[in-house]
Formats: C-alpha cells, structure tokens, sequence
C-alpha cells in the first residue's frame, strides 16, 4: 500500500524547504524536493551598472554572502580582462575561508548534532551526553560554540569592514588594506579560534586530524582517547550507522577553492570513480520540472522566466546538470576531487553519506586553518591591495568559487556598459534539484530514496540526510 507525506517546513534550514515523500512496502519509494520560494535576483541585475551585481548579490543570502560577493567581483573581473593584484586575492581568499569555516561550524554545533539530543534516542548509551551538549538552546556546546565563532568573524570587520554584505571584494582585489598591526590582529584571531578548535571540536591538533587518511585511522584515532565533539560525532555515527544512510550519486564536482597567486588550494575537477577534467561548456540547467519556462540552457545562454502554472513543475529551483548527469556538491566533494585518502577510502567503502558529509566539512577545518594562518602573515601592507577597474563596453565573464555548501557559479554578459544577462547556479541547486527531462531525481532525491518507513525514526533520519547536505535555501532559487 502507497502513502504519501510532505515534510516541512524545516527548522534549523536557511529559507524554505518542502520535501514531498512517498512510501511503498516500508521504504521511501520517491522523493520531490521543493524550494517554494522564488526571489528573482537574476532578473533584477539585467539593465544594471556592472558593478551594482557587488551590492545585490550578497543579499541574496546573510550566512554565505562573501561566496557570492567572491563569485560576483570574478565574474566581473573576467569579463574585463582584469587580473587582481596578489595582496587582493590572498585577502579575498582569506575573507572567504573566513565564512566558510564560520559556516562549517555553524552546521555542526547548531544545525546539525541537535537532532541527536531528541527524545527519539532516549536509551542509547550515547544519549545522554548528546542532550546536554547539543540540545537546542540549553547544549553547553552552544556556548562553546557561538563566542570562537564571533571572534573568528571579527577578523572579517578587519578584511573585509564588516560581514555580512561586505562591500570590499572588488573585481581589482579587495577595498580594505590592512596595515602591520591589522594583519597581527587577523593572525593572532585565527590562533585563537584554533585553539578552540584543538581544546573544543576536535581534541587534538589540526594537522594530526587533517593526516587522518583513511577510515581506519580515523576509526583508531577516534578510539584511542576523548576527542572532543568530533569524538562523540564519530561514535553517534558508528552506532546509528550513518556510514550507510543517504548516499547519493557518487558523482562530485569542485570548482576549486581559494584562488592564490600560485594556484587553488583545493583543486577543480569532477570525480566518478576516477579523477576526471572540469568540462564547465557541459553544465546546463534543466527546466522540466521548474516553475520556469525556457529549455535546457548553458548558464551563459541562462534565462529566468517565472511559469508558476507550468504542468508537471514541482519547485522553484532549476535543475543543474553536468554531462546531463546529477553531481553532488560540497566539503565532500571538494575533499574527494582533491584526493584527500580519508574522504576517498569513505566514497570507496560505503559510498556518500550522512557520515561522510560531516567527517568532510570538519577534515576541511583541519586542513583549510593552518593555510589561512600562513595567508594572513603573506599579506604585504606595503603593497597595493586593488587593482583599477574599467567598466567594459562589452564583455562576458564567469566566475567559480567553493561556498562552504559547494560550488557556487556566476555567469555575467555586459553589453554597451550594462548587464544584460546574469546567471547563477548556487550549491543547494545542484543538492536540492527537482527531476530533469529525462525524470532522473536530483542528489538529494536519490539520497532519500530507500530509507524505512517503518522504523520510528525514520521521520528523524530524514531530517539527518536532510542537513548532511546544509541547505541554503535562499540562494538556491536567487
């Protein structure tokens, strides 16, 4: 026998979420993501100054607005063949680590282990101690938590002026030098934090979590002593086998993260298996099933016309496509695209999971920290941090960068000194895509797909696929 649910709206989600279920011999048969929530920003910018897309895109979200100002500014910069001064793409590869770790550890503490302090799990042997860490509110974890990450965004006022909306990310570089003592004061911040990420989070030093390179080692390392709120992740993990619950495509895409004078960090690619080359002429947007009218475009030839009767549509949200196959983005992706062996050998084992979402954000703060400690000290404030920018008569652009949820891309057309096309695909819409034309389900769809019904907390696993992949949901319809 058939039944049908609908989920939502969500708590502890960014904007809105509505995800339609339906069951069938004890399992979810199928699943439909809907982002009911249409903003328009992509239609706004059309007929602006180039350089008003630095002052609207970041409103498009308050948690992750330097990854679109990040996105905006290169686009721009691309389009008139301008390439940023070195002191402006170390800051605004730093401004952008800055969020994203913010964000990371916004997920863990206050979006995501909460679930785990619900009276659903009353009884287990871990219960306990979840519930007065983590529960909403109350959890000392809060109060661990909300002041380092405080104190880390104050070295966004010093990068940046302020967070969020920044304005400082230019196509050139960045507006805000820094001085000597500004770039001790950003250091000594990121010292900070990482001793609360040592004592806190992880309990032990970030290199040793970051060399972790396999599921084995992490599994001992775990077991060998306390280890923090990391620890107790891991044996939550280990006894609710999130190892095997929402896996998805298996399919991962990164655009590359924290553009330098020497190159990206984390490197741009697509794995399936196999490390393959980023072909972005492959990307297209779906239609099918969007309250969009217009066919399957290249974002470049994007368009964003509301069809809010359109038959058969069941969200506001696009459908991304690469090679007309669904990718998974995120922390997971870009760890696994890198070649990281713990985020690989957990794709080998088990394939993406709730559990491997999580280990992959938190083995990215282990990893990304020391390196933005070392980018403060690179700064030179004797050094010019902007290039000039000229507005050109005509010019296209694109610009890719890694949000803390995944890749994040912005396609800009200028035309006779204005914008007349501007198109972004934001990670939520690659995560949270409806079915495209050939009714293949987007990542979070599949990952959906198969969990229980008849288990009383099945209600509450969907909620942990759900958040493994940290919705945006208003960016994901911009």
């Amino acid at each position: 026998m058939s039944q049908r649910i609908v989920v939502g709206p969500f708590n502890r989600v960014e904007g809105d979420l509505e995800v339609t279920l339906d069951f069938a011999d004890g399992r979810v048969s199928a699943a439909y993501v809907n982002s009911p929530m249409f903003r328009g920003f992509e239609q706004i910018l059309i007929g602006k100054h180039p350089l008003d897309a630095l002052y609207f895109v970041p409103r498009i979200c308050g948690i992750c607005s330097v990854a679109q100002s990040a996105a905006a500014s290169t686009a721009l910069a691309q389009a008139a063949g301008l390439t940023p001064c070195e002191n402006g793409r170390i800051s605004a590869a730093l401004t952008l680590a800055i969020e994203n770790i913010a964000d990371h550890v916004s997920h863990f503490f206050l979006f995501f282990m909460p679930d785990f302090a619900r009276t659903d799990y009353a009884g287990r042997a871990w219960y306990e101690d979840a519930h007065a860490r983590f529960k909403a509110i109350d959890g000392s974890a809060r109060r661990d938590a909300l002041p380092a990450r405080a104190r880390l965004l104050e070295s966004m006022g010093l990068l940046a002026g302020r967070w969020p909306h920044t304005g400082a990310l230019q196509p050139g570089g960045s507006t805000r030098p820094i001085d000597v003592s500004e770039r001790l004061r950003v250091y000594g911040v990121l010292r900070q934090f990482r001793t609360f990420l040592e004592s806190s989070l992880f309990g032990d030093a970030l290199e040793v979590v970051a060399a972790l390179d396999s599921v084995d080692a992490l599994q001992t390392w775990a077991d060998a002593a306390p280890r923090g709120d990391f620890g107790r992740f891991i044996r939550i993990a280990n006894d609710l086998d999130l190892w095997r619950l929402g896996r998805a495509t298996d399919r991962y895409l990164s655009y590359g993260a924290y553009a330098l004078p020497e190159g990206v960090l984390y490197p741009a690619g697509v794995w399936h298996g196999a490390a393959q080359a980023l072909r972005l002429e492959a990307i297209t947007e779906d239609h099918s099933h969007a309250w969009m009218s217009g066919d399957s475009k290249h974002p470049r030839d994007g368009v964003t016309v509301p069809q809010p009767d359109k038959p058969g549509a069941y969200s506001w949200c696009k459908a991304p496509r690469l090679d007309r196959e669904v990718v998974e983005v995120g922390a997971l992706a870009r760890q696994v695209v890198a070649g990281h062996g713990l985020a690989r050998d957990m794709i080998k084992r088990e394939g993406g999971s709730v559990a491997a979402r999580v280990v992959a954000r938190l083995l990215e703060i282990a990893r990304t920290l020391p390196e933005m400690e070392r980018w403060a000290m690179r700064l030179q404030p004797d050094q010019p941090f902007c290039s000039e920018y000229v507005v050109p008569r005509d010019g296209d652009g694109v610009g890719l960068v890694e949000a803390a949820r995944g890749a994040l891309g912005h396609w800009v057309s200028v035309r006779r000194g204005l914008i007349s096309r501007y198109q972004i695909i934001a990670p939520t819409t690659w995560n949270f895509s409806p079915r495209d034309a050939d009714g293949v389900p987007g990542a979070l769809e599949q990952a959906l797909a198969g969990v229980a019904a008849g288990d009383r907390r099945a209600p509450v696993a969907i909620q942990h696929i759900v958040r493994s992949f940290d919705p945006c949901m208003v960016c994901t319809v911009h």
